[in-house]
């Protein structure tokens, strides 16, 4: 829990910082300037920029600089809309994903497919962030009139005092604020992927205590605890709701494991992987005994569980689902309300599970 929190107090250091001396040097109302026309087309302003490009590196200090719009709706629209921008944390799913299935293919000797596949999923992330916004601009009943009045200064060398003292205080604000909400859901999270139904959580633990003490090898003790692990996270809550939301995934191609990281990576996107390696009883690190891993796997009919069709719903699926707790944290205390932060999470999980669905329909 106190990592997730503090893993993002270096990115917000460091994003309002170079923000504060945009700012200062006078450039960052040029390029709200440039973008205003844009932007106003589905309901935002120039202002709405900055957060949004913010957002393709973490949506938590993104969603905090949306402070600087002034306009209530505007500032509501920006912060409903930028986690639909790929972060930093989809990378590992993306690049796993992405690797298990698009061929290593080469256009013209220098266009890599698999990079083509990886910017169609950050441009898919752009169009729908100003296709959401259009609509919820005709839906959310906000009466403010907007005024886009800004002074273009000359530029000038930055303040670097003042910059240093933003970033702290930012970093203050989010620890406080934020963070006794993720410390929270980081707990939950922790005790449904640790614990279960007792008679199936202990006798998992007997039998592989009972395997561990008679093992002749330390190999053979380190396999014993990945598949103890492995085993354990399948009898846990987190198990039992993976098994539970099975056959309402199944139609995007996912299966009980993948339920299983939907559910854990919640925490934080990046733990899909971690969750996939223990699921598979493989090292966190060995990135390729893991695909070769998932690769293999098949379902009970014998056909592979990772094809195209399931690969790339499960990447659309990530692009779009709200999966981040820190995000829905932020947003809480930037709205001062839970509505707004449980309506971002039902729009994007349906989002989510309606364009996965297409996308495993027309690749199957």
């Amino acid at each position: 829990g106190l990592s997730g929190i503090l893993v993002f107090v270096p990115q917000i250091m460091i994003l309002f910082g170079l923000i504060t001396l945009l700012e200062d040097t006078g450039y960052m109302a040029r390029i709200s300037f440039l973008s205003d026309k844009l932007m106003r087309k589905v309901g935002l302003n120039g202002k709405s920029v900055m957060p949004m490009i913010s957002g393709f590196a973490c949506a938590v200090p993104a969603i905090m600089s949306a402070r600087a719009i002034e306009n209530r709706k505007e500032r509501l629209l920006t912060i409903m809309v930028t986690p639909l921008l790929s972060c930093s944390a989809r990378l590992p799913v993306f690049t796993i994903l992405i690797a298990l299935v698009v061929p290593d293919h080469y256009y013209m000797g220098w266009l890599s497919l698999q990079g083509l596949v990886m910017m169609g999923l950050y441009l898919l992330g752009v169009v729908m962030a100003l296709m959401v916004s259009l609509v919820l601009k005709l839906l959310i009943n906000i009466q403010e009139k907007s005024f886009f009045i800004l002074e273009l200064p000359t530029y000038r060398s930055p303040r670097w005092k003042n910059a240093g003292i933003t970033m702290v205080e930012k970093a203050k604000i989010f620890v406080t604020d934020a963070g006794k909400i993720i410390m929270l859901i980081s707990l939950l999270i922790w005790f449904l992927s640790n614990y279960g139904p007792s008679g199936k959580i202990d006798a998992v633990n007997a039998k592989y205590e009972a395997a561990i003490a008679t093992a002749e090898s330390d190999s053979l003790k380190q396999n014993l605890e990945k598949a103890w692990q492995t085993e354990k996270l399948q009898f846990s809550y987190a198990g039992v709701i993976g098994r539970t939301i099975e056959p309402s995934i199944a139609p995007l191609g996912f299966d009980w494991k993948i339920g299983i990281a939907l559910v854990t990576s919640f925490a934080a996107r990046e733990v899909f992987v971690g969750t996939m390696a223990t699921l598979y009883s493989v090292d966190e690190a060995e990135d390729a005994s893991l695909r070769e891993k998932m690769q293999a796997a098949v379902r009970a009919d014998g056909t592979p569980v990772y094809n195209i069709a399931t690969a790339l719903s499960l990447m659309v699926f990530y692009v779009l689902a709200m999966q981040c707790m820190s995000t829905l944290a932020v947003v809480k205390r930037e709205t001062k309300s839970w509505k707004w932060p449980t309506i971002q999470l039902i729009y994007m999980t349906v989002l989510a599970y309606g364009m996965s669905w297409i996308t495993y329909q027309l690749f199957s």
